[in-house]
């Protein structure tokens, strides 16, 4: 199916000044208008003048077709009977072939299009587009729609995406795709799929140094150049893509919250348990160094207990004063 794509080249055109060929256009107009006068006044000999000053007011009205004006950071895809004649990129008020006529297939309503869009920004992207055939150069924004998909373990999860985009070759966006807004918003859904398999919501027990949640600046770089493979065929650029929305599925949101609280737990122990260990070896030996008491391994082992249970503890110890002798 490839071989059958013809590949169009972006042809650039330096259009002539619309304003000069106005005057020109309004001038000829005029004679023309005399001309039909003269022949109407003068019958017999000068009805041949009649005939050509209508010709010529006809031409002038047809010429007056091919004045187009070009807003900044916009272009205009011109095709002659069928065949792609160039794209005028520059701002200002122009004349061009009057047989020309102004080409963007994304400018012609679409059921696709008419359809509730899964992309936000989709339906009012389309509708300006769909009041002008002109293409727009300036930076889109695609603000994708949450939408529920799987991490590299299978958990289900939801995950929006924005995308920052350009047209930066009018003729792949209008003659290489049917059309290129609702292209980009393919790809970008297929995109969030192919990374969100790829890795996991968090760091997994394993130890994994990227995952969705920990890792969004290089998910961000990662997506992006995969976007950007996906619609260079269409003349896109993808200037930024970056995850807006994350979190698990509503399905699974209470378990995995229980998941996060106890791992959370289990490392504020093990902090606990190591700072309680450290103090305790302190203690002991301060007591030894000082000489204040002498222990055997007994009551050694007693004492540790009592201050683990003491410093580790949820609540706080209640003390047991002994006034009597230890032995």
């Amino acid at each position: 199916m490839e071989s059958l794509q013809k590949d169009v080249q972006e042809k650039l055109l330096t259009p002539r000044g619309g304003g000069k060929m106005l005057l020109l256009i309004i001038a000829l107009s005029l004679v023309c208008v005399g001309l039909c006068v003269v022949g109407a006044v003068f019958e017999g000999a000068f009805i041949a003048l009649f005939v050509v000053g209508i010709l010529g007011f006809t031409a002038c009205m047809i010429c007056l077709a091919g004045l187009k004006v070009v807003a900044p950071n916009e272009a205009m895809v011109l095709m002659f009977f069928g065949k792609y004649y160039g794209t005028i990129a520059k701002d200002g008020f122009f004349w061009v072939n009057p047989f020309c006529t102004v080409y963007n297939p994304a400018s012609i309503p679409t059921q696709e299009a008419s359809a509730e869009p899964t992309v936000t920004t989709i339906g009012s992207l389309a509708n300006a587009i769909q009041k002008s055939r002109r293409i727009s150069l300036k930076a889109i924004t695609l603000n994708n729609a949450k939408q529920k998909v799987n991490d590299e373990e299978g958990n289900p999860i939801e995950i929006g995406v924005v995308v920052v985009w350009r047209v930066i070759n009018t003729a792949k966006a209008v003659f290489n795709v049917e059309n290129y807004v609702s292209f980009i918003s393919t790809q970008t859904d297929s995109a969030i799929r192919n990374i969100a398999r790829s890795y996991p919501y968090d760091v997994s027990d394993a130890g994994d140094e990227k995952s969705l949640r920990g890792s969004s600046q290089e998910i961000a770089n990662v997506l992006k150049e995969d976007l950007q493979k996906r619609v260079e065929y269409a003349g896109i650029e993808v200037m930024e893509a970056r995850i807006t929305h994350l979190a698990y599925a509503p399905e699974i949101a209470a378990a995995m919250l229980q998941r996060q609280q106890a791992k959370a737990i289990i490392v504020a122990r093990q902090k606990i348990v190591e700072g309680a260990v450290g103090m305790v070896e302190m203690a002991l030996d301060k007591l030894e160094k000082g000489g204040i008491c002498e222990l055997d391994a007994e009551r050694k082992a007693q004492m540790v207990s009592n201050l683990l249970v003491v410093l580790c503890g949820n609540k706080d110890a209640q003390p047991i004063v002994n006034s009597g002798s230890i032995y």
